[in-house]
């Protein structure tokens, strides 16, 4: 497992809103398509790539199905989890429950959490 392969995922692709629009409409291609030819390129290098890093099959099914407690307990970043996932859901979730409504759903699901200590997030 590679949490710094998971973070760099949730920082890249919330951070431009074309990977982002692929990521909501297509996320099983997309993580695919990520993996293979966006991923392995270092930042602000476009030719040198790194063979070092994979998702495990835990970590492409929680990016797949957007399982953002699953990734919180593998130890992504919190604040990497969370913004990547307000981009996706705050919009839908506001139309329908109000302000801050996919936050509080956010902290609702990980409210077991509430008395332990968080997943380490060092890489």
């Amino acid at each position: 497992m590679s949490k710094y392969y998971l973070n760099k995922f949730l920082f890249t692709v919330d951070r431009d809103p074309r990977l982002l629009t692929r990521y909501m409409e297509s996320p099983r291609g997309f993580v695919a398509t990520w993996e293979q030819s966006i991923g392995p390129k270092l930042i602000g290098n476009e030719t040198e790539a790194s063979t070092a890093h994979v998702f495990t099959q835990k970590e492409r099914n929680a990016l797949v199905d957007h399982d953002y407690v699953a990734l919180f307990e593998m130890g992504a970043h919190f604040f990497l989890n969370l913004t990547i996932f307000i981009g996706i859901y705050d919009e839908p979730y506001r139309k329908v429950h109000g302000p801050l409504s996919f936050q509080k759903e956010f902290a609702l699901k990980l409210r077991h959490w509430r008395d332990r200590d968080y997943p380490s997030i060092a890489t």
